[in-house]
């Protein structure tokens, strides 16, 4: 439980840290500079989910197919990761893939309801980064979003 608690913090606070810096040196930040700091932490996130993929697949076998990869990270990965499965996976067999968490970690914390759902973003950006990097290292270019409709309650 501690270890969650430490996880979420540091998350904040690198979040927080990223937008401090960018705008200590610029002073009002605009949409350009908000979209440098999803990128900086998204890519924070990609080499995080490179290694954590490594670490984690070290002693499995290798994937039949892409839709196995994508099964593993949302039952293996995203639990080991996030502490919870994914809820559901979506595909149209076409390669594009929906995963849905209704009570995201990382956001939870936030609040529910629309008061902050605007925030959301930078604080998803290191998630996709993750995701993004552990696909990469199973051999899947890919394209992480994500979206938030509602945000999730404790």
């Amino acid at each position: 439980m501690a270890d969650e608690a430490l996880f979420d913090f540091l998350h904040m606070e690198i979040v927080s840290h990223v937008y401090k810096e960018q705008q200590s040196s610029k002073g009002e930040m605009d949409n350009k500079d908000r979209a440098a700091c999803v990128s900086v932490l998204e890519s924070m996130g990609f080499r995080v989910g490179q290694g954590l993929i490594e670490r984690l697949t070290r002693d499995s076998p290798s994937f039949k197919d892409e839709l196995d990869v994508m099964k593993f990270i949302c039952k293996d990965f995203w639990t080991k990761v996030f502490r919870r499965q994914v809820d559901n996976l979506r595909t149209n067999h076409q390669g594009t893939y929906v995963l849905q968490d209704n009570k995201f970690s990382l956001l939870t914390q936030l609040s529910s309801g629309k008061q902050y759902l605007d925030q959301a973003p930078k604080y998803l950006a290191f998630s996709c980064g993750v995701v993004r990097g552990a696909l990469s290292n199973l051999g899947l270019d890919s394209v992480v979003t994500a979206e938030v409709s509602v945000m999730p309650s404790c």
